[in-house]
């Protein structure tokens, strides 16, 4: 198939990409290789793809209406990847408007292109953030996700909303997914196991919030690409049994769905941060603070939906990927 990646230079991204490609697939990637972080991690993640024959570059904004719409005219895809974003949660309490014109403007172009270009299922990067002040464990695509806590979590819900709209006026089949706190080689440096990896190899503290009492549901990169390929060819259909009058918020009568990709195995903080030390063989100094604005202190996903769908579920530990990024990380630093 020819597919459309967009975030190719990201994180996640580069790790879809390469993973198409290697079977055979031919891929569009699509980027505006901002400076939200280090844009020479996005090169040099962009140089893994750039030799492949079936990789093409594409230098574009999602946001970039015209632009947008050429490309979809041009290249007549047969499914796309939406993966570029403004990402952070912390960083949409500063910067509201970025993930407006990402998140936003951008989604609406790619809906737009997909809608006009016929493409055949789109795959979109949603978040876990999305559920929010919700407290029942673990996070369940049944539940309702109306309360979110920050501007990024709005966005990324209103994704799923502007999704199902098209999936509804115009028979697009959309699947969401909602990715729990990817980590593994290559990933982004604002996220906590770079920072935690890199201040404990400065010898600098690091910062550790909620006083430590975190629980996230870590997911391995390659988890995460496993998910969003499997999804990607079990194409979104309507569901027979949708009942609008109780409606499930994870299925619909248009060809839709959202999805949880996460290890189905909350870590506490302490406990990912003590992975990082027996990777490093050093003990870190540690800053404990109170819980951060927008953040949530735990996170658990259900994944009995996306194996019912796919037979697959994610399952490597913190402990064994920790040890990859390590790996990785002084490989390519060279600290």
């Amino acid at each position: 198939m020819k597919i459309l990646v967009t975030g190719a230079a990201g994180f996640i991204g580069m790790h879809t990409a390469q993973v198409l490609l290697a079977r055979g697939d031919a891929v569009v990637g699509l980027d505006n290789l901002n400076d939200y972080y280090d844009p020479r991690l996005k090169a040099d993640r962009l140089a893994r793809l750039t030799p492949h024959p079936g990789f093409r570059f594409v230098k574009l904004d999602v946001a970039d209406r015209a632009g947008m719409e050429r490309l979809f005219a041009e290249e007549k895809f047969d499914r796309v990847i939406h993966l570029a974003a403004q990402a952070g949660v912390r960083y949409s309490l500063q910067n509201p408007h970025a993930y407006v014109d990402s998140n936003l403007v951008g989604f609406m172009n790619i809906l737009e292109g997909c809608r006009h270009g016929n493409v055949g299922h789109l795959v979109y990067a949603s978040s876990s953030s999305v559920y929010g002040g919700n407290t029942k464990m673990p996070f369940s695509e049944h539940d309702s996700v109306d309360h979110p806590v920050s501007i990024y979590a709005a966005t990324k819900k209103a994704n799923e909303l502007m999704a199902h709209t098209y999936s509804h006026l115009y028979g697009l089949p959309t699947t969401g997914l909602r990715f729990f706190t990817v980590y593994g080689p290559w990933g982004r440096p604002d996220m906590a196991l770079f920072l935690f990896t890199k201040a404990i190899l400065e010898g600098r503290p690091i910062d550790v919030f909620n006083h430590g009492r975190m629980k996230r549901d870590f997911t391995y990169i390659d988890d995460i690409v496993e998910g969003v390929i499997r999804t990607l060819d079990r194409v979104a259909a309507p569901d027979p049994a949708f009942d609008p009058l109780l409606p499930d918020p994870g299925r619909s009568n248009a060809p839709y769905r959202v999805f949880n990709i996460g290890n189905h195995d909350p870590v506490e903080l302490m406990e990912f941060v003590a992975a990082i030390e027996a990777a490093l063989g050093k003990t870190a100094e540690k800053n404990f603070l109170p819980l951060q604005d927008g953040d949530v202190p735990a996170t658990y996903a259900d994944t009995a939906e996306l194996n019912a769908l796919t037979g697959f579920a994610p399952d490597t530990s913190v402990r064994d990927g920790v040890g990859r990024f390590v790996g990785w990380y002084r490989d390519y630093y060279r600290p």
